[in-house]
């Protein structure tokens, strides 16, 4: 590139490093609240005025209340037995991120899809931003062409890139 750039990392550069503990504990906490499926006291580890970033199809949550009634509880009617499986986590100051995926059976409506009993895949990258012990920020993609495939609809009708791969799949990296 040519020319002026430009800035990088302008929400991450003045990070204090010493809150990085600080962070994983409430993420840590968060996730295991996820896991034992609260609702009504998530807002142990959210700002009330929180901001939940999601990709198209996930829309975007100003607040506790947002999250709670247009994520938490259609997501959960819609995805029983759900649990979530970080693969990895990054930690530095008052960031975090995660990718991972949520295992889950399919038994509410999705997106218009009746309840097919599956047992599905959920894959998702999450970067949160505390502060005061509480999430303030959360910026989320979750794979929602993958559930649809999962359950029968190809939203990409035959048309996704995945015809110019070689065909083998990525396999996890052995545990050392």
């Amino acid at each position: 590139m040519k020319g002026s750039r430009p800035e990088q990392a302008v929400l991450s550069r003045d990070t204090d490093l010493g809150k990085t503990e600080q962070t994983r504990r409430v993420i840590d906490g968060m996730v295991d609240g996820l896991n034992d499926h609260r609702i009504d006291d998530i807002g142990q580890f959210f700002a009330e005025n929180f901001r939940w970033m999601g990709n198209y199809g996930c829309g975007t949550k100003h607040g506790l209340r947002e999250f709670q009634d247009n994520w938490q509880r259609p997501f959960q009617a819609a995805f029983s037995d759900k649990v979530c499986v970080d693969e990895a986590r990054l930690y530095m100051g008052e960031w975090a991120a995660a990718f991972g995926r949520q295992e889950a059976t399919h038994s509410g409506e999705f997106m218009g899809i009746a309840p097919t009993g599956k047992r599905i895949e959920i894959r998702y990258m999450d970067f949160w931003k505390v502060q005061d012990d509480r999430i303030v920020d959360n910026w989320v993609m979750v794979d929602f062409p993958h559930v649809l495939a999962q359950l029968g609809h190809d939203v990409f009708n035959n048309e996704g890139w995945e015809a110019f791969d070689r065909g083998d799949k990525v396999a996890p990296r052995p545990k050392v």
